[in-house]
């Protein structure tokens, strides 16, 4: 039997809180220690993101599902797998839990609570690997559904990790971390005006993959 769907709700937000003040909060910190090495500032975003990760699936999945993306939730929905009639508070959780996280994140580290990114992230390229990332992720947790919640937190948090890698987007993958990021002017930023694109792309990913595995695992396979 599900949680409450408050229960469920505040979970959301606060796993995607955590998430964000992870990602966000790891950006300033590897650039304050970096020293101008980029690649270093990013392997330590990398690291702490995708650890951040298999720790907020496996507390919170068994209370929400541990969505904390907009672009999963809707998915999820396609595929009959979640209730329409809850995906609007679920995506309002996940946006509001991520925009605090950010703010929590600057605060921490002395800055102010909202300073909109000028981090500029444009172009085919970048649009395209937002496709391929988002594409991967729900691919791997499609995938990954099946096995336990431990097996599926380690894959998602190691496809992050990876896909920040070979992404030139730095794979956001997240409709709501996109926003959050934007109101950030640091390492892990990306200017207001760039959003809208990334979330465009990030959701024709997810589409693609639910159609995909709508075809490789139909839901009445499911419980197979």
């Amino acid at each position: 039997m599900h949680p409450p769907l408050t229960k469920r709700v505040a979970a959301e937000a606060l796993g995607t809180f955590f998430l964000l003040a992870a990602v966000v909060g790891s950006g300033i910190m590897a650039e304050r220690l970096a020293n101008g090495n980029n690649a270093l500032a990013l392997l330590a975003n990398t690291v702490a993101t995708g650890a951040a990760l298999v720790a907020l699936i496996i507390s919170f999945a068994r209370v929400s599902g541990a969505h904390f993306n907009p672009a999963v939730t809707l998915s999820f929905a396609l595929r009959r797998e979640f209730p329409w009639r809850e995906v609007p508070l679920y995506l309002l959780a996940q946006s509001g839990g991520a925009i605090a996280g950010v703010i929590a994140a600057n605060l921490m580290f002395g800055l102010p609570a909202v300073f909109l990114s000028n981090h500029a992230r444009t172009g085919m390229a970048q649009l395209f690997s937002e496709f391929i990332a988002t594409f991967g992720l729900l691919s791997v947790i499609f995938g990954a559904s099946r096995s336990t919640v431990a097996v599926v937190a380690v894959a998602v948090g190691a496809y992050i990790s990876a896909a920040y890698w070979f992404t030139a987007s730095t794979s956001f993958a997240n409709p709501a971390v996109t926003v959050a990021r934007s109101l950030s002017d640091t390492f892990a930023g990306i200017r207001p005006v760039d959003a809208p694109a990334f979330i465009l792309a990030q959701l024709a990913g997810a589409i693609a993959a639910t159609m995909l595995f709508g075809w490789l695992t139909p839901r009445q396979d499911q419980s197979n």
